[in-house]
């Protein structure tokens, strides 16, 4: 039963996002829909759900249609509202005293704790938060779930626990999934979209498969391309020769032979068309200054602790060394962060912390998930200038490079989009021109270009590294040591897979 119809569907705000998109969604399909940052998968979802009038074409929806749009982020004022409270609110008014089971039969479904369910939505991780809102949608019982960047915020449970509860929706509702998260499309859709300002680009298949099939179209339109400009050189060549024979000799029919070839090769170029390449949202690279240095940090038994003094776990001996790109695992809570800023901060003040002890020549790249080095206030030119020796029309040419029009330099960093700000923070990373590099959650609001880029950096210059990420195709693509926190131990482990099949068995 189809739900939803696009027809020559286009969308121009200030610039085509997309233009001519034909979309069919049926009942029970599970669709992933992926493009680069600010090419239009908000905006899509937004006209889907009747936010956003299209600038061309048409949409039809069924009769009766009920449609579910999962925000991003926590309305204002249900800040200090609780979870069961703000799940309640989402139903019609009439049905509140009645219907009131139902949201507690949508919060089982997820596993929110008791406790939890009577904590202010403000009070909560954002992990929680991002499933308090998909709950409130669920409440309603939508035929068509939209959902936007789902897996932002949450850690690897909450990522296998949402997998398990899309896959287990009744078949008969549909859900369209805009991610970065490469991972989690291939768990969840069976079907993809590739957004593209002309020609977009779908296939029955799950984000990989999909993504090796559109890569291969592309190349054989690049090849026929190629082949049919090829020929047609070739045609105005041979014209050219006769023309030159046709003119020597008075031949009207090589006259008439030669604009025939031309008209050839004409009809040839304006039929031909181009492989497809992704307009860049901004390039991203990374440097790497090197050190003589062997040994880089070295743990001593050092102790993490929370704020309170409070053991979380021993580190063991432990060096990170030239050339480690060391992922560290663990739980929500074990302390990652902790030792990642415990790290930081011994570089930063050069200095033996505690049973932490870094070499001397070290300098540190380091990027946070929440980007707090990026002053919400400051502006993208105002951040360059200041911490790096550069001219202004350097650094309006590095912005620009990194995705950054005029227009958005002299913008507050507040005002940015998530991929934006992580965008600068990337080029701030490299201006710093490190040989260490301490990186918590990097991919949070990259797309998947960026997210390959990233990792393609990383390799390339041969950086050393610790970080810590939830994003699994990143954690395969980028680590070649393995850090686990268990049982108030950090220890070793070949590689992450067990660790993620632990994280999905505790949801």
């Amino acid at each position: 039963m189809t739900l939803i119809n696009l027809r020559n569907f286009g969308v121009t705000l200030g610039a085509p996002l997309f233009s001519n998109l034909n979309l069919t969604v049926d009942a029970g399909d599970r669709i992933g829909i992926v493009a680069a940052n600010g090419r239009g998968k908000t905006t899509l979802l937004n006209s889907l759900a009747g936010r956003l009038e299209p600038t061309t074409g048409d949409i039809t929806r069924s009769r009766g249609l009920r449609i579910g749009y999962v925000e991003q982020n926590v309305p204002a004022d249900l800040d200090e509202v609780s979870f069961y409270d703000a799940v309640l609110r989402a139903l019609p008014k009439e049905q509140i005293a009645s219907e009131s089971w139902r949201v507690d039969v949508a919060l089982d479904s997820l596993g929110v704790p008791a406790a939890m369910r009577e904590r202010a939505l403000s009070r909560l991780s954002g992990g929680w938060q991002r499933l308090a809102m998909l709950v409130r949608v669920w409440v309603t019982e939508p035929d068509v779930l939209l959902l936007d960047e789902p897996t932002n915020h949450l850690d690897l449970a909450k990522i296998a626990l949402l997998e398990d509860w899309l896959n287990a929706l009744p078949r008969d509702v549909a859900v369209l999934i805009a991610s970065h998260d490469r991972a989690f499309l291939d768990a969840v859709s069976d079907r993809t979209l590739f957004l593209r300002q002309e020609q977009s680009q779908i296939y029955a298949l799950p984000y990989s498969r999909a993504r090796a099939a559109l890569e291969e179209a592309d190349a054989s339109e690049e090849r026929r391309y190629q082949k049919d400009m090829k020929t047609a050189q070739q045609l105005r060549k041979q014209a050219a020769k006769l023309y030159n024979i046709g003119v020597n000799s008075g031949s009207d029919l090589l006259t008439t032979k030669t604009k025939q070839l031309k008209a050839r090769a004409e009809r040839l170029e304006d039929a031909a068309r181009p492989g497809y390449q992704e307009r860049s949202a901004g390039a991203i690279k990374l440097a790497n200054r090197g050190t003589q240095a062997k040994i880089l940090v070295t743990l001593d038994d050092a102790s993490v602790e929370t704020p309170d003094g409070t053991l979380l776990f021993k580190t063991g001996k432990r060096w990170i060394c030239q050339g480690d790109r060391i992922v560290l695992l663990g739980p929500n809570g074990a302390g990652k962060t902790r030792l990642v800023e415990m790290i930081r901060k011994a570089i930063a003040d050069q200095i033996t912390l505690g049973a932490v002890k870094v070499t001397p020549s070290l300098v540190l790249g380091y990027s946070d998930q929440s980007l707090s080095n990026l002053g919400q206030n400051d502006t993208p030119l105002g951040v360059i200038t200041r911490l790096f020796e550069l001219g202004e029309q350097r650094a309006r040419t590095l912005l620009a490079g990194a995705g950054m029009g005029i227009d958005m330099q002299g913008r507050a960093i507040g005002r940015l989009s998530g991929g934006q700000k992580a965008r600068l923070a990337m080029l701030v990373l490299r201006l710093t021109n490190p040989n260490f590099y301490l990186l918590d959650e990097p991919t949070n609001h990259l797309d998947i270009d960026g997210q390959e880029a990233l990792e393609g950096e990383l390799r390339a210059n041969e950086a050393s590294c610790l970080l810590v990420s939830h994003d699994r195709s990143f954690v395969r693509n980028i680590g070649n040591r393995f850090w686990l926190i268990e049982r108030k131990r950090l220890i070793e482990v070949e590689g992450p897979e067990e660790f993620f099949e632990a994280a999905r068995a505790q949801e």
